[in-house]
């Protein structure tokens, strides 16, 4: 009779899963990729009105016909996975400001009333963000721009009857891959940076009333962190309509304290005990690593109750860090559990 087989407790298990992830994430980097040498096949992105409220309309226009473009597109070269993604672009009454077929592909959709909404949370995701899993990934839609973005929208339905809120799900960077250099260092975050910034005087320029929150996932927390730090003169009366910055799954945001980046913002963390990120190096030394733990007690953030979240799952519906980002997104600190 064989002897029993030993079970490891579920913390055991989920630190033995973090660590796998961590061992093939650091094996992946050591990997490259040839180029196809192949020419892009889609279009640059159309020209399209500065925003301001009375450009709105004609800028979804505009991205909506570029979107139409790039599925023809798509179909001419046999591209299943963007015919996909880009039907579901089309969906009557989804609005995009602006979109970028090329590559890996860029989009920022408007969920709600961007022109009247007394809130504004902006959702900036992280590595191995595309176009073709803007709204899905591997069956998780609340894991991705797009279905994240309606999933703080419901919540704060469900939270309030009028909760004044838009939500933009932004992906206005070239997201790295997991398996590459770029995670280990702010490079691409720093092009973000300049990118959200932009962003948010075009927010600034549309609704000049509304408070902005930063909901930040993974790398998309490094962008905010470098966008948080500079100090610039452009931009810096949108930058006073943000009220919360939120890390969530953060690797380091290359500040080291939560001071550095909040000024009159507040700083969030959490992590879920289900997300390899804790076994992350949070270290910086000479331009890599992404510098301190957001949610180590030396950082300074107000670290929110992130409950069992993998590092996929913190805007699933009726899990406890969706409840605090929204509360978060809504400007509403009384309404978010601590850790």
């Amino acid at each position: 009779m064989p002897p029993p087989r030993h079970t490891p407790p579920p913390r055991a298990r989920r630190r033995l899963r973090r660590v796998a992830a961590c061992a093939a994430t650091i094996s992946g980097l050591m990997l490259t990729t040839a180029g196809t040498g192949h020419a892009d096949p889609y279009a640059p992105p159309a020209p399209v009105p500065a925003m301001a409220p009375s450009t709105l309309d004609a800028r979804y226009a505009v991205e909506r016909g570029s979107i139409e473009e790039a599925l023809r597109t798509a179909q001419a070269v046999g591209d299943r996975h963007r015919q996909r993604a880009l039907g579901a672009f089309l969906t009557p009454g989804r609005r995009f400001l602006y979109f970028d077929a090329r590559g890996r592909g860029r989009a920022v959709e408007v969920v709600g009333d961007l022109a009247r909404a007394r809130r504004v949370a902006v959702l900036v995701p992280g590595a191995d963000t595309t176009l073709t899993g803007f709204d899905d990934r591997g069956g998780k839609p609340w894991s991705t721009p797009g279905g994240g973005a309606r999933a703080v929208l419901d919540q704060a339905r469900a939270m309030t009857p009028r909760p004044g809120l838009a939500v933009v799900a932004w992906l206005g960077y070239a997201a790295p891959k997991t398996f590459s250099g770029d995670v280990l260092t702010d490079e691409r975050a720093g092009e973000g940076a300049r990118e959200l910034r932009a962003f948010l005087t075009g927010v600034h320029d549309v609704n000049p009333a509304a408070r902005v929150g930063l909901l930040c996932h993974s790398y998309g927390s490094v962008v905010c962190g470098r966008a948080a730090l500079d100090r610039s003169a452009s931009g810096r009366a949108a930058w006073r309509q943000v009220t919360d910055i939120a890390l969530f799954g953060s690797p380091g945001t290359t500040a080291w304290s939560a001071a550095k980046l909040g000024g009159a913002a507040r700083v969030w963390a959490g992590r879920g005990a289900a997300d390899w990120m804790e076994d992350v190096p949070h270290v910086r030394i000479l331009g890599l690593g992404l510098g301190p733990d957001p949610v180590s007690r030396d950082f300074g953030a107000r670290i929110f109750d992130a409950g069992e979240a993998g590092h996929s799952d913190y805007l699933a519906p009726g899990s406890p860090s969706l409840r605090n980002l929204t509360g978060i997104a809504l400007g509403l600190p009384g309404a978010v559990t601590m850790s």
